[in-house]
């Protein structure tokens, strides 16, 4: 009889390991949600085109699981959510603020992107005496917003653990995002684009 009575605790161990969804970062879904996020703050993103002037078209994806019924596997491979009232909030200061104030210093070359993602004052000589006060304002600014959004893109996917990995995927955006001419570090010395 007591041998018995460790069966329902073997089965239910056996039944939950049936049901164990490893998840994992969907470093994917992360590059193209950092993509949109950064176009939409840096703006003027050209139309990505294909030889002949056509727009680029993407094949939709293929998921095997919907031949058995199975749908989408989300627990496997879930998007990225980065409209939740919060993170769009974030985007929208941030766009506003690169519009109103950090452009131009990207293009003069006195601001630069950092290799973590942040905005680093990479030529002081470059901004006007009356513009530094409020362009080291509006770049702490910027990089307070940046860690917000981070920490915020991780929890609204239900993964807090994932804000760092969220982080270095939105720093190298930041960098593949530079526009001509804007400066960006890579292994600790200034690039120019």
């Amino acid at each position: 009889m007591a041998r018995w009575m460790g069966l329902p605790a073997v089965a239910a161990l056996a039944l939950t390991a049936c049901v164990t969804i490893n998840v994992y970062f969907p470093a994917a879904e992360a590059r193209e949600a950092a993509r949109e996020f950064v176009e939409k703050v840096i703006g003027d993103e050209p139309p990505a085109t294909v030889p002949g002037g056509g727009m680029a078209v993407t094949a939709p994806r293929f998921d095997p699981w919907m031949l058995l019924g199975i749908g989408s596997a989300h627990a496997q491979t879930p998007d990225i959510n980065i409209r939740t009232p919060a993170i769009l909030a974030i985007q929208s200061r941030m766009e506003q603020r690169f519009n109103s104030t950090l452009r131009r210093h990207f293009d003069s070359g006195a601001l630069g992107f950092g290799g973590n993602g942040m905005i680093v004052v990479r030529d002081a000589s470059q901004l006007p005496i009356k513009d530094r006060v409020a362009v080291n304002a509006a770049v702490a600014d910027d990089n307070r917003d940046r860690q917000a959004v981070y920490r915020e893109i991780a929890v609204a996917n239900g993964h807090p653990e994932w804000e760092s990995q969220i982080r270095d995927v939105f720093a190298r955006q930041w960098i593949a995002s530079a526009r001509p001419g804007w400066w960006y570090q890579q292994g600790g010395s200034w690039m120019q684009k």
